[in-house]
């Protein structure tokens, strides 16, 4: 089985990729740059810019699967930055698959797409789209899933979804790092009453649900043109889960907190100076953000169980264990 994996070097494609390798694919590992790490495998690597379509079809040539992984993330940034490489890189994707005669495309989407800024407390995969976005990255996310989705209807190529949240373990560049780093200047705050549960999926579980899904999209499936909310299936307490990272990191717990009414407050000031300004760097705190942070935001896997046999294999306690195990090596390098 030939696959190629776009964002190949990212935290979850470069998972993928070793994954896929483990079980005899034959893998292309698509990056805007070269990658050392992905160049000391068995993959042929393809160099390209998933905005650009002429590189997407010669990296989607001869290929018998397609995993979409690549975006650009964040809270903050002009809806062009977003657009570009999220909706029409996504577009591209699918146009070279259908060109290339691709068979399978798994697109890697995001929980976010759902999220109005409200409590999502154990929600399935029949919540709308919101009529109203709290910034670009899930507004571009939702219209590149729909494209990917609603081309199992328009073309010979077979598509599903995955929506994996907070993806994290050894090896994350953002996450983690991101709240480390904020802890260390003194710039996290708890916001909301701390009671908040949330969902959020370990990295090797993430790729896996990858694999299983790509192995039961054939034709008549449940899967084609569908989308999947994936997780650990184990919510936690939002920031019992942060402060456990920042122990392991031997950092305080957070003790200051603020309203999730005075955060939200805040995140519409600050968003509105940046703009005025045209300040390239993020807010400290926007309306998303606070929202997130605040909110319950975990789901319903059943449909990703029944429908191709997902079940996460490394749980919290262990996934945990090898993050706080990675976090000790960085700090002895």
């Amino acid at each position: 089985m030939k696959a190629l994996v776009t964002g190949a070097n990212g935290f979850l494609g470069s998972y993928l990729v070793r994954h896929l390798l483990e079980r005899d694919y034959e893998v292309t590992a698509m990056t805007r740059r070269r990658d050392q790490g992905l160049a000391s495998l068995d993959v042929e690597m393809a160099h390209g810019d998933v905005r650009d379509f002429d590189s997407v079809l010669k990296a989607c040539t001869g290929q018998d699967i397609v995993f979409h992984t690549a975006a650009i993330s964040g809270i903050w940034g002009p809806w062009k930055k977003f657009y570009t490489t999220n909706t029409v890189g996504t577009r591209n994707v699918v146009d070279a698959c259908v060109q290339s005669s691709v068979r399978r495309l798994i697109y890697t989407s995001s929980p976010s797409v759902t999220f109005n800024g409200e409590h999502q407390t154990n929600i399935d995969e029949s919540v709308p789209y919101p009529k109203r976005w709290l910034c670009h990255y899930p507004h571009s996310k939702a219209l590149a899933e729909q494209n990917v989705l609603s081309a199992n209807d328009r073309f010979d190529l077979l598509t599903c979804a995955l929506r994996p949240h907070l993806i994290w373990g050894p090896g994350d560049r953002h996450l983690v790092p991101r709240l480390i780093e904020r802890a260390k200047k003194k710039q996290l705050r708890r916001v909301g009453d701390g009671t908040n549960l949330i969902d959020t999926i370990y990295v090797e579980n993430a790729a896996e649900a990858h694999w299983q899904a790509a192995e039961a999209l054939t034709e008549d499936s449940p899967l084609c043109g569908k989308a999947y909310f994936v997780s650990q299936d184990d919510p936690v307490n939002c920031w019992d889960w942060i402060n456990e990272i920042l122990q392991m990191a031997g950092l305080p717990r957070i003790r200051q907190s603020i309203s999730f009414r005075w955060a939200h407050r805040l995140g519409y000031l600050l968003e509105n100076v940046h703009e005025l300004m045209n300040k390239d760097s993020e807010p400290r705190m926007t309306r998303f953000l606070a929202a997130q942070l605040a909110k319950n935001h975990y789901f319903d896997i059943s449909r990703a169980k029944r429908d191709f046999g997902y079940s996460p294999r490394v749980g919290n306690a262990a996934g945990m264990l090898r993050l706080q195990e990675s976090l000790y090596a960085q700090a002895r390098d």
